[in-house]
């Protein structure tokens, strides 16, 4: 009988890290120089691609999707190939996501820089970058499915779903938001208008939030923190229930960023009901994290790693209890 021998590929998870390093660091300089630039106007320069208008999605578009992306698709580069016992499916899908992804965030920047914006929150690249991130996504996307497909561990663990619910979810959300008519190489008017064009843009707007700042990391979580902490996770039960309930009610919530606007007060309504629902899985899912920890609580005085999951979990569980918060209409009007 032959021993079968395979190799994980960890080059590419070594350039996901460095290039969500030297992104962040890019980003969060950008937020640094517009919030001095609000209480020192001078440091406009008196030149256009300097002011607060043109470095603000400069620094939310490095952050959210070159620090915070390049992030994830180390982590789930990482983990996927352990979870699946299995290589990532093609080497070359690999280097064509690393180095699109990092053509997409240099070339955005540099238009936003110089201008070129379609002026909705998150979404502000214009056209031609739109249709490279659905290339580039397609493409992160078969060689995901592909490497599941041939994996050699049959067991679909929890964070693989919360990485396909993750891509499904963004590929919706950005092709449908992007709908628009180009007039030049870097102009275009969105498809929609008025306040249909609000709600669809916040029902992207809320879910990048959702499904490319949340659930891949939640993924990550259920992966990591069990690993860190030597203990199986607190629940697996738990974490099923959180996954379904989560991805059912966050699509929903958008129109709690509409308050008080134009949009329907039934539309309203619903996304503060969603909202408020929203504590349940998102507490749920931190809750299991930190009961994971249950009988390792000693190592958290010590580990370094432990540490930064605990915080990282408390604040989680900050920031989704005041979202909701903030969705209540009476609390919104202050």
């Amino acid at each position: 009988m032959s021993l079968e021998k395979f190799s994980y590929d960890n080059r590419t998870v070594k350039w996901f890290a460095y290039a969500a390093t030297f992104w962040g660091l890019i980003g969060m300089l950008a937020g640094l120089w517009i919030a001095l630039a609000l209480a020192y106007p001078p440091m406009n320069l008196g030149y256009a691609p300097t002011t607060f208008g043109r470095l603000r999605p400069v620094h939310t578009n490095a952050v959210v999707f070159a620090f915070v992306g390049n992030g994830i698709f180390m982590g789930v580069y990482y983990s996927l190939q352990r979870l699946c016992k299995a290589r990532m499916f093609s080497d070359l899908l690999s280097k064509l996501h690393f180095w699109g992804w990092q053509a997409i965030i240099a070339g955005g920047a540099l238009t936003l820089l110089l201008g070129y914006t379609t002026g909705k929150e998150y979404a502000e690249l214009e056209w031609p970058f739109d249709i490279a991130i659905t290339v580039v996504w397609l493409i992160f996307g078969a060689n995901m499915l592909g490497t599941i497909l041939r994996r050699r561990e049959m067991h679909l663990y929890v964070a693989i779903w919360f990485y396909i619910g993750t891509w499904v979810a963004i590929a919706m959300l950005h092709i449908v938001n992007s709908f628009e008519l180009p007039i030049s190489l870097f102009k275009s008017y969105s498809w929609y208008a008025g306040v249909q064009d609000a709600l669809v843009q916040w029902w992207y707007g809320h879910n990048a939030v959702a499904f490319f700042l949340t659930t891949p990391y939640l993924g990550l979580m259920y992966y990591f923190i069990p690993k860190a902490a030597n203990r199986p996770v607190y629940s697996y039960r738990w974490s099923i229930i959180h996954f379904w309930a989560l991805i059912f009610i966050y699509i929903w919530a958008g129109p709690h960023h509409l308050l008080y606007t134009a949009l329907p007060e039934w539309a309203q309504s619903l996304g503060t009901v969603f909202s408020i629902m929203l504590i349940a899985p998102s507490w749920g899912g931190m809750l299991n994290g930190l009961l994971t920890l249950r009988g390792a609580w000693d190592r958290v005085r010590e580990d370094a790693i432990l540490k930064f999951f605990v915080v990282a979990l408390t604040c989680y569980g900050m920031a989704t209890f005041e979202g909701p918060m903030l969705a209540l209409k009476n609390v919104n009007a202050v």
